[in-house]
């Protein structure tokens, strides 16, 4: 994720031209400077002004010349404008808050959030343990305030006036442990904490990264159905990692430029329910069928490939800090006013038969603006044969959140 740090932009040039022969009449300079002035003080959001000027006297391009080249210049000057606007205008004025900031990949996360530019406030919340790293973040100097709240008591003040909610509460994998097997203790805590979510802070994105996240994001739709307070545009399963995953292997196995390569992952968040569309892979790359399996499964086991090689010290806490701080990103350049956002989550879905899948996504100020079929079709039959052999099991995984989500209910 990159940082944006203060700067002055000034862009100027002048060219004359002119010709100094004896036998003619010289002519006047011909001037043109264009000058984008941008002042980033301190991440605070300067709009930037654009001035093109072009002077013209009897210039041996003439007047007709010289205002053609006036209105090509500031014709590429405003596309330039519209692409770099956001680049150059960041305002920190987003809250975000963080339950689970104690943890192992809360706290990674939370020191990439603080580098953000968009950030003006970072809540952070846990249990336990969250004051001394809200301390150590804050000495960071970076423009957003960091807070630090603790227990159940002073969740619902952690909430108030947040954009962006971010849960990566729970236990981690330990060795021989699947998804599946944290569900009856990370549900709970997903339902206490999207149900605070929904009482204190209802329009705000929310971000599951707590597994299974297959069943988890069906929980949290269900609580906020039971709120009342329900808008599927803002309700995300962090699924991110799977496309960095893909994203690097891919550019090792093939040679690749890693920043050029972009494989978008679809299904779910769990071991056959992940599928890169290698296929679908930019820039485009042929891949023999030896290669294909070799990438789907080591993009499908990624997870406990991190966990082996931990031996009992822990699960993906790096990568995937790094990969939902950059959905963060993207959900606030987003409400920033970007209109040119797209990444992978596992949302509440038509696409298939299913209620949730994940999927390419168009991100915009008011959640999900579009969801993107296209990569859905002109699949090889690899990856046919694989979408049929997921749906059965990601079927079950959102069924058996929905489920305990509705005994929770009939319960309380």
């Amino acid at each position: 994720m990159a940082s944006t740090s203060a700067a002055t932009l000034l862009i100027g040039s002048t060219l004359s031209f002119g010709h100094k022969s004896g036998s003619l009449a010289q002519p006047k300079p011909f001037g043109v400077r264009l000058a984008s002035r941008t002042s980033l003080a301190s991440f605070s959001g300067l709009k930037a002004t654009t001035l093109v000027s072009c002077e013209a006297e009897s210039s041996f391009l003439g007047k007709e010349s010289g205002v053609a080249l006036q209105q090509s210049v500031a014709r590429k000057v405003q596309k330039q404008s519209q692409r770099l606007q956001y680049h150059l205008q960041p305002q920190a004025s987003f809250k975000v808050a963080i339950l689970g900031a104690a943890g192992g990949i809360g706290q990674p996360l939370s020191l990439l959030i603080k580098m953000s530019p968009l950030v003006s406030a970072l809540h952070l919340y846990d249990i336990a343990n969250v004051k001394g790293v809200a301390a150590d973040l804050s000495h960071c100097n970076t423009p957003s305030q960091v807070l630090d709240f603790t227990g159940a008591s002073e969740l619902p003040n952690s909430l108030k006036g947040v954009n962006v909610v971010v849960i990566p509460a729970g236990v981690p994998r330990k060795p021989g442990m699947t998804r599946d097997d944290l569900f009856n203790i990370n549900a709970n805590i997903v339902k206490s904490l999207v149900e605070a979510v929904a009482d204190n802070c209802p329009d705000a994105f929310i971000h599951i990264i707590s597994n299974p996240v297959n069943s988890t994001v069906p929980i949290a739709a269900e609580i906020l159905k039971q709120k009342d307070v329900y808008d599927p545009k803002k309700l995300f399963g962090v699924t991110t990692l799977d496309v960095v995953r893909a994203n690097a292997f891919v550019a090792q196995k093939k040679n690749l430029k890693l920043i050029d390569v972009d494989v978008p992952v679809i299904g779910g968040h769990a071991g056959i329910t992940i599928l890169p569309l290698l296929s679908k892979t930019r820039p485009s790359v042929s891949f023999t069928d030896e290669e294909v399996e070799e990438l789907t499964v080591r993009i499908q086991n990624a997870g406990t490939e991190v966990v082996e090689a931990k031996a009992g010290a822990g699960s993906a806490t790096l990568s995937m800090a790094y990969a939902a701080a950059r959905f963060v990103e993207s959900s606030l350049r987003a409400l920033d006013g970007d209109g040119d956002v797209y990444e992978c989550s596992f949302v509440q879905s038509d696409l298939t038969e299913l209620p949730f899948f994940a999927s390419r996504v168009k991100l915009g100020r008011k959640g999900i603006e579009a969801l993107i079929p296209s990569d859905l079709q002109g699949l090889t039959e690899y990856e046919q044969k694989a979408l049929d052999a997921l749906k059965p099991e990601l079927k079950a995984s959102i069924e058996k959140g929905i489920e305990f989500a509705q005994k929770q209910a009939v319960a309380a």
